[in-house]
C-alpha cells in the first residue's frame, strides 16, 4: 500500500471536500484489512456473523461518529457479518453485500438468519424428507439455533415456527461452522 500525505503546500490548495474525500481514503485503505487481536481488535476471529440489537442502526462510511450516515436499518436481530474491526466500530456486510461501519454497542452475539433464494421447506427433522412444518418466502428474517459441524442442516426459528433448513437455503452461517 502507497500512502501519501499532503504537505502544508498542497493542503492549502485543496478544497474542504477534497480533503473529506483524502480522509476517507486512508481511513477506507488501513480499515479494510481485518485488525488483529488486540487494543485495536476484539480478539474474536473475523469474519464472523453477529445481529442488529436495536430496531434503528446507523451505517457509517466511516469508523467514528464524524462519518456520514448512509444507511439506517429498522429491524432488531437482522444477521450482519462482521469482515473488519477498528477501536469499537466494526467493518459489517449485510445479506444484500452492502458494507458500511457499525458501533459496537449496536451489535449482538445473538444469531440470526435470513432466507434467501426461493420458497423454503422448514422442516421437523434435518431431512429432505420430513415433513414441512412451514413454508417461507426470500427475504425472511429469523433466529438461528444451532447447526451441527456435519451435515447440511441448521435449526431455525422464524415467526414462531421451529424448524430445519439446509445451509444453503438460508444467509447468517457458514459451511462448516459450528453453532450452539
Amino acid at each position: 500500500m502507497v500512502l501519501i500525505i499532503p504537505t502544508s503546500k498542497t493542503r492549502s490548495l485543496m478544497s474542504p471536500a477534497v480533503i473529506r474525500s483524502f480522509a476517507l481514503i486512508v481511513i477506507f485503505s488501513l480499515g479494510a484489512a481485518p485488525v488483529a487481536a488486540g487494543r485495536e481488535g476484539s480478539g474474536q476471529p473475523l469474519p464472523r456473523f453477529v445481529s442488529l440489537r436495536a430496531g434503528e442502526v446507523n451505517m457509517r462510511i466511516g469508523p467514528g461518529e464524524q462519518y456520514p450516515i448512509d444507511w439506517v436499518y429498522r429491524r432488531a436481530g437482522m444477521p450482519m457479518e462482521v469482515v473488519a474491526e477498528y477501536y469499537t466500530w466494526r467493518r459489517v456486510r449485510d445479506w444484500r453485500g452492502t458494507e458500511g461501519w457499525i458501533h459496537t454497542s449496536m451489535l449482538s452475539g445473538r444469531r440470526a438468519m435470513v432466507v434467501s433464494g426461493e420458497v423454503r421447506a422448514l422442516r421437523t427433522e434435518p431431512d429432505p424428507r420430513a415433513p414441512v412444518v412451514a413454508r417461507v418466502e426470500p427475504g425472511v428474517f429469523g433466529r438461528l439455533r444451532q447447526c451441527p459441524e456435519s451435515g447440511g442442516w441448521c435449526l431455525v426459528e422464524i415467526a414462531g415456527f421451529k424448524g430445519w433448513l439446509r445451509r444453503g437455503d438460508f444467509w447468517g452461517a457458514y459451511t462448516s461452522e459450528r453453532v450452539k
